[in-house]
């Protein structure tokens, strides 16, 4: 089969299409047969290993996907596919179901082919266990592709503001893969009135997500004269900020929170993917795909989401024809 190998840490250079062994599933994995999957901002910092070793954050990330270049080469952290093959004891899935799901730090969607446990599987911290689910039945693979990175990051965060319908809150980043996530599940799960924050040329997407307001962080320094926040999510992290940013830490009701996406790594679970299954197909969410590219151009896909403005998700289709040139 054909898949992307992370030949060392450094510049998208380092992704090489190569052809490597099909896997077979072992008892209780299924063999899934990837048509999408999606470069992150956590691929392309896992690419680039940024942070020093030396860095308790560096030191961390070289513990779970090694230190001189990852252990597993086959980077990619979602996937959206057709189950191809089961192995012995699977029972949730059969063949030929459309699945998509999230795989932590298994990684391995850079590729035509991952076998993926059925069942979800606790793992030990720093590493993130992997779901799978049936993907919604009115989406393409691609769109299903793009919704569980943002999503899975932008519910963990969420549930920690315990929000009650009608409270108010604000999504700062609101136009990024965990944005646009975030804005959908505070207003269409949640019941939350939602104010997103984003630039200028992104007001339209964002409200057309379900934000009641938009404030434009290129025009304004502060959230509109006497509005306090029952939560406040900065989607975009510690990398970012601006004055409205540090204005809207500030402008919480006495109970409200404030959560950074930085704040720890999720812990996934199958009833996640099963959540946002159910609120797509009811029509309360939507994919948000900035970019499309074949697999064979993934470092190209790099380039662009390393340049930090993307809208919502790039995207990354998976063909299975013998056309496509093996560089290696």
């Amino acid at each position: 089969m054909k898949a992307v190998i992370c030949t060392g840490y450094g510049s998208p250079d380092v992704l090489q299409l190569h052809e490597v062994e099909k896997p077979t599933p072992k008892a209780g994995e299924v063999l899934v047969k990837i048509y999408a999957t999606a470069v992150t901002a956590s691929d392309c910092i896992i690419r680039g290993f940024k942070l020093p070793w030396w860095h308790p954050m560096g030191f961390m990330m070289g513990l779970v996907i090694g230190f001189s270049k990852p252990r597993n080469p086959i980077l990619g952290l979602v996937l959206a596919g057709e189950v191809e093959a089961v192995g012995n004891a699977v029972t949730a899935f059969r063949q030929g179901d459309q699945v998509y799901g999230f795989t932590g730090t298994r990684f391995g969607c850079y590729a035509q082919y991952l076998c993926l446990p059925e069942k979800h599987q606790t793992a030990l911290l720093p590493t993130i266990p992997g779901v799978v689910a049936l993907k919604p039945s009115n989406m393409t693979y691609e769109e299903a592709a793009a919704i569980p990175y943002g999503c899975i990051l932008a519910l963990h965060a969420l549930k920690k503001g315990r929000i009650q319908p009608g409270q108010q809150v604000l999504i700062y980043g609101a136009s990024g893969a965990i944005g646009t996530a975030a804005v959908q599940i505070a207003k269409y799960h949640f019941g939350a009135k939602v104010t997103g924050v984003c630039g200028t040329a992104n007001r339209e997407l964002v409200k057309s997500l379900g934000a009641d307001e938009v404030l434009d962080y290129t025009q304004q320094d502060s959230p509109n004269d006497g509005v306090l926040y029952d939560f406040v999510l900065d989607a975009v992290g510690k990398k970012k900020s601006s004055k409205l940013k540090l204005a809207c830490q500030k402008a919480l009701t006495p109970d409200g929170k404030y959560v950074s996406i930085d704040e720890g790594s999720p812990r996934p679970q199958p009833e996640d993917l099963v959540l946002l299954k159910g609120l797509i197909e009811a029509g309360h969410f939507k994919a948000i795909i900035d970019r499309c590219y074949p697999l064979e151009s993934i470092s190209e896909a790099h380039r662009y989401v390393d340049l930090g403005h993307k809208k919502g998700n790039v995207v990354i289709t998976v063909t299975h024809d013998d056309t496509t040139p093996i560089i290696g």
